[in-house]
């Protein structure tokens, strides 16, 4: 299983020198990618409650955030070979010509190295500052994907659909990675696989993040996934899974007594990994971003590094 570490994106630690501090040391010492999320806004008054706090708000650290793409454009100028992921972009909030020609532009900047996550997202105030209906989000996400393709793989570009129209055009440049990079869809809900499936995308990126602290129903949903696949004639080995998930050193437990998930020691923390590895899980993404650990670049990297070894 690859292991991958998430760039100080956001808060007082979303800084210039951190970014490099971070991205060089991570790959001098054989980490396999770096990633970014994306957030638009901090509601004041939130229409779709954050379900990490009590009140319902964003953490304060969200009012600061690096754009993603130029983040991670930043980071390949600054690296030669770690990969570089989006987990995730919400692609609706963007229009997909631009956004294809953006994550185009970063894998040839970055000869080949971008990983595409993508998702729908949850806030009710993003979709309304992007003038886009919360309605239909699953249906417009699928033609979404379909119109990226198209854009990356085709000499001439030309589409007409429900949401997305392209008259017959040149759109440059095409991704070094081919047909295109790969794309991952992110999703708890019971219409993401299908969207997966129908998009034949490279698989899935799941958040262990808030409200998701069982590895059992993890592991039902990769089953979930692979069956679907199975159901519908495709190859179920075509369909990888990614995690995202969010590790704390300060044994945390539950109000149950519980230990929460991928919190505690670091031997802990490693066993919690290497069941999700027995899983089929390729791909673990380290978030510190509620970790006392992410207040140094070295030591967040250094820990990683100490948790790489339950993984590989």
């Amino acid at each position: 299983m690859k292991v991958g570490i998430t760039l100080p994106q956001v808060g007082e630690l979303a800084t210039r020198e951190n970014v490099i501090e971070l991205a060089k040391t991570a790959e001098a010492e054989d980490v396999d990618s770096l990633w970014v999320l994306d957030r638009l806004l901090w509601p004041l008054k939130p229409q779709t409650p954050y379900r990490g706090t009590k009140d319902g708000t964003l953490p304060v650290s969200a009012q600061n955030v690096f754009d993603p793409l130029e983040l991670l454009t930043f980071a390949a100028a600054n690296t030669e070979k770690i990969a570089l992921g989006t987990s995730v972009i919400d692609m609706l909030f963007h229009n997909p010509i631009i956004l294809g020609r953006r994550f185009a532009t970063v894998d040839v900047l970055s000869q080949g190295r971008v990983i595409c996550g993508l998702g729908i997202g949850w806030s009710r105030d993003e979709y309304q500052a992007c003038n886009i209906p919360f309605k239909y989000r699953g249906k417009r996400a699928i033609e979404f994907v379909e119109v990226l393709k198209r854009i990356w793989m085709d000499d001439v570009v030309e589409f007409k659909g429900e949401f997305y129209n392209i008259p017959a055009s040149k759109i440059g440049p095409k991704p070094i990675q081919k047909p295109y990079p790969p794309i991952y869809l992110g999703g708890w809900s019971s219409k993401t696989f299908p969207r997966i499936i129908k998009n034949e995308a490279n698989g899935w990126l799941a958040s262990m993040g808030v409200g998701i602290a069982s590895l059992d129903y993890l592991h039902n949903n990769i089953r979930m996934l692979k069956d679907k696949a199975t159901r519908t004639n495709k190859n179920k080995n075509n369909f990888r899974v990614f995690v995202l998930a969010y590790p704390q050193t300060d044994s945390k437990y539950s109000k149950s007594g519980e230990r929460i998930l991928l919190n505690g020691t670091i031997d802990q923390i490693g066993s919690d990994m290497q069941k999700i590895k027995e899983m089929g899980v390729d791909h673990i993404i380290l978030c510190y971003l509620f970790s006392k650990e992410n207040k140094d670049p070295k030591k967040t990297v250094r820990l990683t590094k100490q948790l790489s070894d339950f993984a590989r």
